[in-house]
C-alpha cells in the first residue's frame, strides 16, 4: 500500500478544487490545471482536504494510488505557487535575451537558437546567462527547461553549454601530451 497516496492534500486559500467524472480541476491565481484520474482511484473532498482512495486491491492500483495523489498535489501547488527551473549558460560568447516572448540564444552555432514557449509558460533572462522557466504545470516547466538545455548540453572537457542551476558537470582530463 502506498504511503504517499494515504496523505491528504490540503487545499490552500485562494485555490478552488472541483471533482467531476474522474477529473480533478484546480483553479487558482496562476491558472487552471486538470488531472485525469483512473477509475481504480476515487477522489473526494473533506474538511478542506483532497483524499484519494483505492477502489480495487491490485498491484497496478497501488502504483496508480501514489501517482494520482502526487499529480493532484502538483496541480494544486502549481496553481497556488507555481513551479520554476533555472538554467545557466556557460561559455565565451554564449548568451541569451528575450525578443518579445521568444527566447533568443547565441550558443556557438552559425545561427541564433530561437525558442517560443508553449501556452502557460513564461521565460525570463537575467544577466544574459541566467534563464528562468516558470509555469503552473510541473511537467511542462521541466520539459521546456530540458528542451532549452538540449540545444547545447554541457560538454565534459570545458563545461561549456546550457546547464541547470547547481548541476554538477563531471569533467574529463584533456590530452596528456608527450613525456
Amino acid at each position: 500500500m502506498s504511503r504517499i497516496g494515504k496523505k491528504p492534500i490540503e487545499i490552500p486559500s485562494g485555490v478552488e478544487v472541483k471533482i467531476e467524472d474522474h477529473k480533478v480541476t484546480a483553479k487558482g491565481s496562476l491558472g487552471t490545471e486538470v488531472v485525469n484520474i483512473r477509475p481504480e482511484i476515487s477522489v473526494k473532498i473533506e474538511d478542506n482536504h483532497v483524499i484519494l482512495t483505492r477502489n480495487v486491491d491490485t498491484r497496478e492500483a497501488d502504483a496508480l494510488y501514489g501517482l494520482s495523489r502526487t499529480l493532484v498535489a502538483n496541480a494544486i501547488n502549481g496553481v497556488h505557487k507555481g513551479f520554476e527551473k533555472k538554467l545557466e549558460i556557460v561559455g565565451v560568447g554564449y548568451r541569451a535575451n528575450m525578443e518579445g516572448t521568444k527566447l533568443n540564444m547565441q550558443l556557438g552555432y552559425s545561427h541564433p537558437v530561437i525558442i517560443e514557449p508553449p501556452a502557460g509558460i513564461t521565460i525570463s533572462v537575467e544577466q544574459n546567462t541566467k534563464i528562468t522557466v516558470k509555469g503552473s504545470n510541473k511537467q511542462t516547466v521541466g520539459d521546456v527547461a530540458a528542451f532549452i538545455r538540449s540545444k547545447r548540453p554541457p560538454e565534459v572537457y570545458k563545461g561549456k553549454g546550457v546547464k541547470y542551476e547547481g548541476e554538477y558537470i563531471r569533467r574529463k582530463a584533456g590530452k596528456a601530451g608527450k613525456k
